[in-house]
C-alpha cells in the first residue's frame, strides 16, 4: 500500500510541532454519544456540515441546528449565510429536511449557542444533552462558551476527524491555519475574564508553544486584529 504523501511544509519542524501541540489541546477528545440535539457551528469550514450528516446517520441526535450568518471571512464562500449553506450540504448528504433547523443570525460563538437554544425551544425540542459540532481546533472554545451560557446542559464536542497536516491541506494556507490555532487559544485564555466562557486549564507546554508562535509572527487572528 503506498504511503500517503505528506503536504509540503513551508515552516520549520519546531513551529509545526508547536502548532500540533496547540491543535491537540483544542480538541476535547470526547467520544461522541447520543444527545437530545446537535448544533453545527457556522464558519468557513463545510466539514462541520459533513460531520453533522455523518453523526446524524449514526443515530446520535434527532435534530441539528446549523447556526451562523456571515463574517468577512465567509461572505464570499457562503453568500447566503453559513447556516443556509450548511443545511444545503447536509441535505445533499441525505439528512432529511425535518431534522434540520436553521439559525441564520449568529455572528460569534456566544450567539451560536444563545440563538440556537432559542430555535430549539421554539421548535419544542427538550434539550438535556447537546452535541456541539465545530471545526477541529474550535472544540475547546465552543465547549467553554457553552458551559458558560448553557450550564445545565450536558455538552459533548465533535469535529471532523482530521490530523493537522490534513487540515492544512484542506484549507490550503499553512500560515492562516496556524494563525487560527493561535487566535483560538488566545480566546480560550482571555474570554473567561471577559465573561464569555468558563476557564480552561492551559498546560505549560501549550502556553509555551503559543508564546513561541506569537513571537514568530503567527498573529493575524488575535483579538482585535
Amino acid at each position: 500500500m503506498p504511503v500517503p504523501e505528506r503536504p509540503e511544509r513551508h515552516i520549520g519542524d519546531e513551529q509545526f510541532h508547536d502548532a500540533k501541540v496547540i491543535w491537540d489541546y483544542h480538541q476535547m477528545g470526547q467520544e461522541a454519544r447520543p444527545c437530545s440535539a446537535a448544533i453545527g457551528l457556522g464558519s468557513h469550514d463545510l466539514g462541520v456540515a459533513t460531520t453533522a450528516a455523518d453523526l446524524f446517520r449514526a443515530g446520535l441526535f434527532p435534530v441539528v441546528v446549523f447556526s451562523g450568518g456571515n463574517s468577512p471571512t465567509t461572505r464570499a464562500r457562503f453568500p447566503r449565510g453559513e447556516a443556509v449553506h450548511y443545511r444545503e450540504h447536509a441535505l445533499s448528504l441525505g439528512v432529511p429536511d425535518e431534522a434540520v433547523l436553521v439559525e441564520p443570525r449568529a455572528a460569534n460563538t456566544g450567539q451560536n449557542i444563545t440563538f440556537s437554544r432559542e430555535v430549539l425551544a421554539n421548535a419544542g425540542v427538550e434539550v438535556e444533552s447537546l452535541l456541539l459540532i465545530s471545526k477541529p481546533y474550535m472544540e475547546r472554545r465552543s465547549y467553554a462558551t457553552c458551559r458558560k451560557l448553557w450550564p445545565e446542559v450536558d455538552v459533548v464536542c465533535a469535529s471532523e476527524p482530521l490530523e493537522l497536516d490534513d487540515y492544512i491541506k484542506s484549507i490550503g494556507d499553512e500560515k492562516l491555519v496556524i494563525d487560527m490555532l493561535v487566535g483560538d487559544l488566545q480566546r480560550v485564555i482571555e474570554y473567561p475574564r471577559l465573561g464569555f466562557a468558563v476557564e480552561q486549564d492551559v498546560p505549560g507546554e501549550v502556553y509555551d508553544a503559543y508564546e513561541r508562535l506569537l513571537r514568530a509572527g503567527f498573529d493575524s487572528r488575535l483579538i482585535g486584529s
